[in-house]
């Protein structure tokens, strides 16, 4: 249930997802092992003309379902402080998980392809009607995927749910998504409009989805909705606990008997300090998509940045601006 805020080189098999993947094209990942095709998103944002925008001034979140309520990303106020950004991103935030409080905020109802950062909603419908050590069978339809994926789930084994949910976040694996979305529902398209019902219930009026893994150009939101479901997640141990990883193995049912997921977390490659947090994204529409936490002095910061060109220097100089405030 959602609570209010307050690797090495694999030796056979082995599964290995660099940041140059389908979530980010910024370099020549190192020889993946997993699949790794290229985003099947054609165009840019700027080919398919300016971006939608959200109403003005949208309705607070609604409470949850089991009558928590949700957490809120305020947008009165002005921002606590200006960073001149080279080619900033379409659009932004920076936000104090635990408060609310936006420090920071570029066009945050503007409505964008958000690509992968899908899987942040993914992974809270799934962690709220699963348990980690659940039996997920791994189906046909989780084989016929596209982009960013594990690459290699056995067809017709059992995998432990909470591996998966590692691929998801870790990798971006688009096969993981299809995997835990069937296991969840049934099919993918009844667990899409579970994902939308609970964005209607939360009071995301940015955001549609279409889909579990955001491949496609129909799943969109704004920063503002991203931020309220980056507190959702944060406040979830099961995902906060996998959002940290910069790396890990799993046991797994393939040759070998060892699974190993790289992250591509800009922040957390570059060593950046407190990091912890949180999920990658990338088409050719929706362009580079961010979503980074990290925590320094008991205080844990947000920055969702939407259509960045350059998230690895955007983030660290948004979030230092954050962390100077006190």
């Amino acid at each position: 249930m959602l609570a209010l805020l307050s690797a090495p080189a694999a030796v056979g098999a082995a599964a290995y997802v660099a940041f140059a993947s389908d979530d980010d094209p910024l370099g020549s990942p190192p020889s993946p092992v997993a699949v790794d095709a290229s985003a099947s998103s054609a165009g840019s944002e700027e080919s398919r003309g300016p971006a939608l925008t959200a109403p003005e001034e949208p309705r607070e979140p609604a409470p949850l379902i089991e009558g928590e309520p949700v957490p809120s990303i305020p947008l009165s106020g002005v921002d606590a402080f200006h960073v001149p950004l080279q080619r900033p991103p379409r659009a932004g935030l920076v936000f104090d998980i635990d408060t609310g409080e936006v420090l920071w905020r570029r066009r945050p109802l503007d409505v964008l392809s958000i690509a992968s950062l899908t899987k942040i909603m993914t992974a809270l419908v799934v962690v709220n009607r699963t348990a980690a050590d659940d039996p997920v069978r791994i189906t046909a339809e989780a084989l016929d995927y596209e982009g960013s994926a594990i690459g290699l789930l056995p067809k017709g084994r059992r995998v432990r749910l909470e591996t998966l949910l590692n691929g998801l976040l870790i990798v971006s694996g688009n096969d993981a998504s299809i995997a835990l979305a069937v296991h969840v529902s049934g099919s993918e398209r009844r667990f899409v409009r579970l994902m939308n019902r609970r964005a209607r219930q939360w009071g995301l009026e940015c955001t549609r989805f279409a889909s579990s893994h955001g491949l496609e150009d129909r799943n969109h939101s704004c920063a503002r909705d991203v931020a309220v479901l980056t507190r959702l997640a944060m406040s979830e141990p099961r995902i906060r606990r996998i959002a940290r990883r910069r790396q890990v193995a799993f046991r797994f049912p393939i040759k070998g008997g060892k699974l190993y997921l790289t992250g591509h977390n800009p922040l957390m490659r570059l060593g950046y300090h407190g990091a912890v947090g949180l999920k990658t994204g990338y088409t050719d529409t929706a362009g580079r998509c961010f979503v980074g936490v990290a925590r320094r002095d008991g205080r844990r910061l947000g920055v969702v940045l939407l259509k960045s060109r350059d998230p690895a220097k955007h983030a660290p100089k948004l979030l230092d601006a954050g962390f100077a405030q006190g």
